[in-house]
């Protein structure tokens, strides 16, 4: 299906002060820093800095005693007019980081998931691609994604976007050791496993310097209006 827009927002939430609610969207959380609890009809979790949630259902956001900065991802159509910005929060704030249109087939049932991947100095992830679309967010270091003939830097707090489609090098800083999280939509069938695969033979098996760490997934239904 197109006319999907996969976006992601960067959200300071200060503590002590009333809870954030969310309306109903296909969304991942990840915390920068801080800690937040996620209340929904049916479930609530904990989440600490450098954890995750992913669902589909109305929530709502207490942030920890020194507040939280969280990453927010939420897959809408392209129809919408919500921007996703915390207006309705004075006490919290909000920034649009990036948003990209994705194309899902209907053929295929899908889940959402987030993720770490880590490199140590000088690490590199061969030539490659992906099952879905996804916007990655650099943590820490640099990391440098050379795709479709252009090479783009991006260090802490940048975000990019991949459709997965297309080969992707990406060579990380000889100077610091890098780490992303990201947000990416996959067929089901990829489910507690990785989606990457390798342009060429000779990179396959290659050791791999790249650490993965899937910090939360979950199935979904595409929206539809």
């Amino acid at each position: 299906m197109g006319d999907l827009i996969l976006r992601v927002l960067e959200d300071r939430l200060s503590g002590g002060v009333e809870p954030l609610y969310l309306p109903r969207l296909n969304r991942a959380l990840f915390v920068v820093e801080g800690a937040v609890a996620v209340e929904t009809m049916t479930s609530y979790s904990h989440h600490e800095n450098g954890s995750a949630w992913v669902g589909d259902a109305e929530a709502a956001l207490f942030a920890g005693r020194n507040g939280a900065r969280l990453l927010r991802w939420e897959l809408v159509l392209a129809t919408s007019k919500d921007d996703g910005k915390l207006r309705a929060a004075p006490s919290c704030t909000s920034e649009p980081k990036l948003s990209a249109e994705v194309a899902l087939p209907d053929e295929f049932g899908w889940l959402m998931r987030c993720d770490t991947v880590g490199f140590p100095k000088g690490g590199i992830a061969y030539t490659h691609v992906h099952q879905g679309p996804g916007i990655r967010v650099c943590l820490d270091g640099e990391i440098r994604i050379e795709t479709e003939g252009a090479p783009h830097r991006y260090g802490p707090g940048d975000a990019w976007f991949e459709s997965g489609l297309m080969p992707v090098l990406a060579p990380t800083s000889e100077d610091a050791e890098t780490s992303f999280v990201r947000c990416f939509v996959l067929p089901r069938g990829c489910k507690g496993r990785s989606s990457i695969r390798y342009v060429r033979p000779e990179d396959a098996t290659k050791p791999k310097s790249q650490r993965y760490r899937i910090l939360a997934e979950r199935f979904i239904e595409l929206p539809t209006t």
